[in-house]
């Protein structure tokens, strides 16, 4: 059962590189990058990372530009609302770029939009450092038996968090009340602060609180453990819940496909080249307890269906989305 509060305001890839370019693509002025969340949560972070590595390899400043509302869709929707020149990029989670036309948020199918993913990021189910549930078994009873609803922190309705909680619920018939809000970071900082009672957003947004000691995970949202430096292991969600969906769940940049083909051809070379052999890059997974595993272009969309075939049906079956998933070419899970 879900009641929603909206408040202010893992492995699949490879790298499909263009044919010789005849002509490099030369920006002559800075390129924007929209956000469409807050500061701070795991698409903010990483992408202030990934811009500084293009504006070094391009030559010419990448301006990253924070333009939350609407779970993402509004500054998405400017992206695709804006000249398909190659001078914005969207950036986020692949599953929520491509839930969108099942929400009714922005009727563009994924396929329309050229994908350049980094890293996948794992959700946490976290309590804060006083709280009674010491594991996610306790949690999860809780959950199942109690009267007055548990609350929970989520970045918006087809956010990570968001997308874990009805994960949970589909297979095992859970109380809470989500509790939403502009970004990941003011998510966690509710659960940290107590506001909230628990929140299953992306590790890269807990894990400063986690190593401060003020976030108990209690499981990751995967098939497998997750290795937390400054932590020690958290145990998969599937040691208690076998059946629930699970896949990686992707993040990028995303450019409109019809953009001109020296941007395009530009971008899968740099993509190739410098971010895949990224030493920062492969830092920022390794400390941010996430996984680097860049692709573009065809392999890129292979890797974001599985996780967007979990949030899309999701979202229709539950009749959060009034779309049906597969009108934009997104099958159901297996």
């Amino acid at each position: 059962m879900r009641s929603v509060f909206i408040m202010s305001a893992i492995l699949a890839g490879g790298m499909a590189v263009s044919p010789a370019i005849a002509q490099e693509w030369t920006p002559s002025e800075p390129v924007t990058i929209v956000v469409p969340w807050g500061a701070g949560g795991s698409t903010d972070s990483v992408t202030r990372v990934v811009a500084e590595i293009l504006s070094e390899a391009i030559g010419q400043t990448f301006v990253v530009v924070n333009q939350p509302g609407a779970s993402g869709s509004v500054g998405t929707r400017s992206v695709w609302e804006a000249p398909h020149d190659g001078m914005m990029f969207a950036a986020g989670a692949a599953a929520d770029l491509g839930a969108y036309p099942v929400m009714d948020m922005l009727d563009v199918s994924i396929a329309d939009w050229r994908l350049y993913l980094h890293v996948a990021n794992p959700s946490l189910v976290s309590v804060p450092a006083d709280s009674p549930y010491q594991t996610f078994g306790e949690l999860l009873q809780a959950l199942q038996t109690t009267d007055v609803a548990i609350t929970a922190s989520s970045a918006g309705l087809t956010s990570a968090g968001a997308i874990s909680l009805d994960a949970i619920d589909a297979v095992a018939g859970i109380n809470y009340q989500q509790i939403t809000y502009e970004g990941g970071a003011p998510a966690v900082t509710s659960t940290v602060a107590g506001e909230t009672q628990m929140t299953a957003q992306t590790a890269v947004e807990q894990v400063d609180m986690i190593r401060a000691g003020r976030l108990r995970p209690l499981a990751v949202v995967a098939n497998t453990a997750l290795e937390l430096d400054g932590f020690g292991t958290v145990a998969p969600i599937t040691d208690w819940l076998p059946d629930i969906a699970v896949a990686p769940n992707y993040f990028g940049l995303f450019l409109p496909a019809d953009a001109p083909a020296d941007v395009i051809a530009t971008m899968d070379r740099v993509w190739a080249e410098t971010i895949a052999n990224s030493d920062v890059m492969r830092s920022y997974g390794a400390e941010r307890a996430a996984l680097f595993n860049p692709s573009s272009g065809e392999a890129a969309q292979a890797a974001a269906m599985p996780f967007l075939s979990i949030n899309a049906w999701q979202q229709f079956d539950s009749g959060a989305g009034p779309n049906d998933p597969s009108d934009f070419g997104i099958p159901r899970p297996e």
